[in-house]
């Protein structure tokens, strides 16, 4: 037996569908692996969640799949236990056959085609290229390019996106700040009231345009000059950005230019369509959009009386634009200042004709960096907001990866320095790695040993549990995808390597006079090895072979 979950799930399943007409197309049936072993190999909640569907007590529900369970080839015995769970005791052999399974896929082993190609875009980081990343893009950074790897592993046809705002005002004062600085640099008069971002990475630009360009702007006020500093200026500061994220080891497959946004019509087309809605008004000289109608607190402004766009207007031509590209569901990573604009941004769609529910916003919540106790608010180098890089340079970029997708996104953060930076089993990150290491260098000093394709000496308690973990990881990256939530896997890692350690440290794994229990423990050692280098991939962090 290859996959002892996947066939127990199956086999609740049949017995719902032909013992109460039950059709389990909610995926409602699931198995959890208990904390203690009196409680069974896996048990199950699903009497209770049905009992009202099929118009039986939650005991009556468990009781027959009890009953129909019973001479199941791979189930030992079923138990009862309080209001209907259902406790499964697995046939020991049973579980062993998940590590010619996992030995055999390798590097495929926990993908899937769960999302049936499903076209999904994902937005996340998209931070205006108007200066360095700092904690809050971290956070998004990290979860997004996770969620992305697993959600391509898992078979769904995704693209990673970064929104480049680059129209707008910021932009203009980005062009103008670099130009004073500009004129700095080349010892010339600059006015300082001016320079609205007045960070060193602007005075960088400055220096580098000097070199490229010389004096040639310096005496310009032409509108070319100031397209050419707002052009350059978020060029630059986009390259800058690229290479941290690269850094960081996040990706994107596409960039998207708020600017080439307006240069195709798409925003103007959008506005036209929103007026011809019949949910737009005029009041007070500006364009309103009936937001309130589908679920807003408030209606929103298109066109402010000056005749200028708010935000709302090329966002959801942003948005319209990714549906028109022929993705089906779309997940934003918004920071935690955004929360108020999910109602108005999907209200905007429904009015644009698209289904709102199609469109997934993930709130990220607040970071706040520890050290001693206290926050750290400021670089003690540059004095300014600590940067990605910066953090990278602190602790390592696998530690600040694993310590940003420790959490849900919805939860608020504490990013604890101290322990960040220990090397040793306190710091989860150096814990989960080190078990993949341990892995390494066992089966490095044992290579003389051929891993054996059979399995029946793995009997121990910390044998099955460890079977049960590697056999679940499959499983754990559906409930990513299906929650949205990264923290999942890492909790995984987690307790497969507290599993592994603790097998290790009270198992001899190496057993020269028995060298047929030696075999097979160094292909259930083969299998964890190859579960964790896959899980550690999928978040974006290194397996190291040696610590």
């Amino acid at each position: 037996m290859n996959d002892v979950n996947k066939l127990l799930v199956e086999a609740i399943k049949n017995i719902l569908k032909n013992e109460f007409n039950y059709d389990d197309t909610n995926s409602l049936v699931m198995l959890e692996i208990p904390k203690e072993t009196a409680h069974g190999d896996y048990s199950s909640n699903i009497a209770m969640k049905i009992c009202k569907l099929v118009h039986k007590s939650p005991v009556d529900v468990a009781n027959i799949i009890k009953e129909k369970l019973e001479g199941n080839e791979i189930i030992e015995k079923v138990e009862i236990a309080g209001p209907g769970f259902i406790n499964f005791f697995v046939k020991k052999e049973s579980l062993s056959g998940i590590i010619k399974t996992i030995i055999d896929k390798g590097a495929d082993f926990g993908a899937s085609n769960f999302g049936n190609n499903e076209k999904i875009m994902v937005e996340y980081v998209s931070a205006n290229p108007t200066g360095d990343l700092h904690l809050g893009h971290a956070r998004g950074a990290a979860y997004g390019d996770s969620l992305t790897r697993v959600l391509k592993f898992s078979g769904y046809d995704c693209l990673r996106e970064y929104y480049v705002n680059d129209a707008g005002n910021q932009i203009e004062v980005l062009g103008e700040s670099l130009y004073q600085r500009y004129r700095e640099v080349l010892g010339k008069e600059f006015d300082m009231s001016k320079i609205g971002y007045q960070g060193k990475d602007v005075i960088n630009l400055a220096h580098e345009l000097v070199t490229s360009v010389g004096d040639k702007y310096l005496d310009d006020d032409s509108e070319e000059r100031k397209d050419f500093f707002k052009k350059h200026g978020t060029v630059l500061e986009l390259d800058k950005i690229k290479v941290d994220l690269d850094l960081y080891r996040v990706g994107f497959d596409h960039y998207q230019s708020e600017l080439d946004l307006y240069r195709s019509g798409k925003v103007i087309e959008t506005l036209e369509a929103l007026k011809k809605s019949g949910y737009t008004y005029e009041l007070d000289g500006a364009l309103w959009l009936k937001t309130t109608v589908f679920g807003d607190d408030k209606d929103r402004v298109l066109v402010k009386s000056d005749g200028s766009l708010t935000y709302l207007t090329p966002d959801l031509a942003y948005h319209k634009d990714k549906f028109d590209r022929g993705y089906t569901r779309l997940i934003d990573l918004f920071g935690a200042d955004h929360h108020g604009y999910i109602a108005r941004l999907k209200a905007g769609l429904k009015i644009l004709g698209y289904n709102p529910d199609n469109l997934e916003i993930e709130i990220i919540q607040i970071v706040r960096l520890m050290e001693n106790g206290e926050e750290v608010k400021m670089s003690k180098r540059t004095g300014n907001a600590i940067t990605i890089r910066e953090l990278c340079e602190d602790v390592g970029v696998d530690v600040a990866r694993y310590f940003f997708i420790s959490k849900p996104i919805v939860s608020h953060l504490d990013f604890d320095l101290n322990l960040a930076r220990k090397h040793s089993n306190e710091n989860p990150s150096y814990y989960i790695q080190y078990a993949y290491a341990r892995t390494c260098s066992i089966l490095a000093k044992n290579n003389n040993f051929k891993l054996s394709d059979s399995y029946d000496l793995l009997t121990s308690e910390k044998e099955a549990q460890l079977l049960k973990i590697i056999a679940a990881f499959k499983d754990t990256l559906v409930d990513v995808c299906k929650n949205r939530e990264v923290n999942i896997l890492s909790n995984y890692l987690i307790k497969l390597a507290q599993a592994f350690h603790s097998y290790y440290n009270d198992s001899k794994v190496i057993d020269e006079t028995n060298p047929e229990l030696t075999a097979q423990r160094l292909a259930l050692i083969k299998a964890i090895n190859i579960v964790l280098e896959n899980a550690l991939k999928l978040l974006g962090i290194e397996a190291k072979k040696s610590m």
